[in-house]
């Protein structure tokens, strides 16, 4: 790709301004390790929301997200539910309330809140450790082999003659420029970036979703595309037929496994209700909902991030799928089985994307990554530092010892990264799977230390080890994450209550702090009696009918803001005004039943109850 001195100009603005942030800002960050990990639990929701937004924002799901258009179209807006994108619906409507109230650091210190500290709690808070490391190495390893293809594929300088070797130099350039400013400003300095971030991110979809708009008309888009691809409702087959205009892309919907579709979507809803309703995984969405100021502004940070996040978002990707629909076929059929849909992006850039504006989207793309690699390196050193040298090595040291040490932490785990991301590619699928398939493992524990009173520390240790242990077999059968994870789930359950029931229940003194504190609906009522006999003036929380139907409104509403970004780039306007009415519609049952009534969550305990004291 050729870019001009302006765009490159443009580019390396960014990154100066992105190190100044970092160093600017590094002396408030280092006074204490909540400074420095939760940025003293003082960065209003909006901020937290905007770099949550940008963490989220990894280019290498965005590419995958425009491979789902282009071939599944409007269905493909069910698709990433896997993950499950939703999970924010989950996060705004309670859990990040429940969470926030604990006033813990990381989730490894979250266990030992919700367990105490016996045996088994203490073997739980170390399995949510080496989960947690574990996770962030395979983000940073994955996030070092990105930056690579990405900066090698677009910027025009080689810096080794072999393309490997050249991948790999801008790996270690982008991934030492991101490290100086997230280990020097720890979580004030990832925000505020990753806020600097989003901007340039949106600016770029925004651009690249116009200019789709403005070469692209429906009738060029309907001519490319095979009957069905407009709808959003499915049937138990999926329907869409490429021959004569794609046929590989016949082969991939086959490959995928989507072909039966109401089959899949039933296994995506099962995986992405239960994965939802566990929580946040121990890593950056979890840290920032932790430092927020208050549970209310934990709550409007998970629903902002939806706000600001996926109408700018879906129109980069749509209008990188527009494009590539309109113009790109011919090159894509000649690759015949072989063909990459990884080449839309730079055939879109390099061929529909003027000077000047060239240079603010690839330093947008470059700050995706950027910002999803800081974010995941910032998770590190809270878990090492917080979890075990101040818990088990040096429990007495200064603050300003701990954020030394949180320095090292995170240069160790990004070497650590690094060298992992320079085997990946020969070990590819088995990563990707295990990566994927640790949630399987993950979920059953995580669901039930939320909603069941005997669920115990050995419980949650057992269940996660099964689960975990369980998925190394099934990595090398020919089996999905997504066909995997019923499987995974199962045994991670079973493990869960047999080891629950074969072991004695947690200190009620513990669980009736917990409830009191965290107030969660679900299986308590022992724990509510108990706390009731020293307070029969008590309420527990009876609210699990209002938030699930405000969950229900919440996905459509997350849907709705999708299929609008999507009917506005392909230019359906019929549909596009419809979308915009449910929007409307769902936002303002939201307002009445959910925004409204959070004021009613502004402290931890009901006015007129008293928590209990913990001997």
């Amino acid at each position: 790709m050729n870019l001009t001195s302006l765009d490159l100009g443009i580019i390396a603005l960014y990154l100066i301004a992105t190190l100044a942030v970092g160093f600017w800002i590094s002396k408030r960050a280092s006074k204490n390790i909540e400074g420095y990990f939760l940025g003293g639990k003082s960065l209003p929701w909006y901020y937290l929301g905007l770099s949550n937004a940008s963490g989220m924002f990894d280019i290498s799901g965005t590419m995958w997200l425009v491979y789902l258009l282009f071939i599944y179209g409007l269905k493909s807006i069910y698709i990433p539910w896997l993950w499950p994108t939703f999970n924010q619906i989950f996060l705004m409507i309670f859990l990040s309330i429940w969470l926030r109230r604990s006033g813990v650091m990381t989730g490894a210190e979250w266990i030992t809140f919700r367990f105490g500290e016996g045996r088994g709690a203490k073997l739980s808070h170390l399995i949510v450790v080496v989960f947690a490391l574990f996770s962030v190495l395979g983000f940073l390893a994955y996030g070092f082999v990105g930056i690579g293809k990405f900066a090698a594929a677009f910027l025009p300088w080689q810096l080794a003659a072999d393309p490997h070797h050249n991948e790999i130099a801008y790996g270690l350039i982008f991934t030492a420029i991101t490290t100086i400013y997230v280990v020097k400003g720890g979580m004030f300095s990832v925000v505020i970036t990753e806020v600097l971030q989003f901007f340039i991110m949106t600016i770029a979809s925004i651009a690249i979703g116009i200019i789709a708009m403005m070469q692209v008309s429906p009738e060029m888009l309907a001519a490319v595309t095979p009957d069905g691809w407009y709808d959003v409702g499915f049937g138990w087959q999926l329907d869409l037929d490429w021959r004569g205009l794609l046929d590989s892309a016949n082969q991939r919907i086959v490959d995928d496994g989507f072909s039966l579709f109401t089959v899949f979507m039933m296994l995506v809803l099962f995986k992405g209700i239960l994965s939802s309703m566990a929580g946040p995984a121990p890593n950056y969405d979890m840290q920032r909902i932790l430092s927020a100021r208050t549970p209310v502004e934990a709550a409007k940070m998970s629903w902002f991030v939806n706000v600001v996040l996926i109408v700018p978002r879906y129109m980069m990707i749509t209008g990188l799928a527009v494009l590539a629909l309109a113009f790109f076929i011919p090159d894509l059929a000649a690759m015949g089985d072989d063909v990459d849909f990884e080449q839309i992006l730079p055939f879109a850039l390099s061929n529909y994307i003027p000077t000047g504006l060239l240079g603010i989207v690839v330093a947008g793309l470059l700050a995706s990554f950027m910002s999803t690699f800081a974010a995941t390196t910032n998770a590190a050193p809270a878990y090492v530092v917080n979890d075990i040298y101040k818990k088990y090595i040096n429990p007495k040291a200064e603050d300003k010892t701990y954020v030394k040490v949180s320095y090292i932490v995170s240069l160790i785990f990004v070497v650590i990264g690094t060298a992992i991301g320079l085997f990946v590619p020969s070990l590819n699928d088995i990563i990707l799977w295990l990566v994927s398939a640790l949630w399987g493992g993950y979920t059953a524990a995580n669901m039930l230390k939320w909603y069941w009173w005997r669920f115990n520390g050995h419980g949650y240790f057992i269940g996660m080890l099964t689960g975990m242990v369980a998925t190394v077999p099934l990595a090398f059968v020919d089996l999905s994450p997504l066909e995997g994870f019923p499987i995974l789930f199962a045994a991670s359950l079973l493990g869960c209550v047999i080891a629950t029931y074969l072991t004695p229940a947690e200190d009620m003194q513990t669980l009736m702090n917990f409830y009191q504190k965290t107030r969660p609906w679900g299986f308590w009522k022992p724990v509510i009696e108990e706390i009731q006999k020293q307070q029969p003036d008590f309420e527990p929380n009876r609210q699990f009918a209002r938030d699930m139907s405000n969950v229900l409104v919440g996905i459509i509403w997350h849907t709705s803001l999708t299929a609008t970004a999507i009917f506005l780039v392909i230019q359906s306007w019929d549909e596009l005004f419809i979308s915009l009415g449910l929007v409307a519609a769902t936002s303002i049952y939201l307002k009445l039943m959910w925004w409204d009534r959070l004021s009613n969550e502004d402290s931890t305990v009901p006015q007129g109850q008293k928590i209990l004291a913990t001997d």
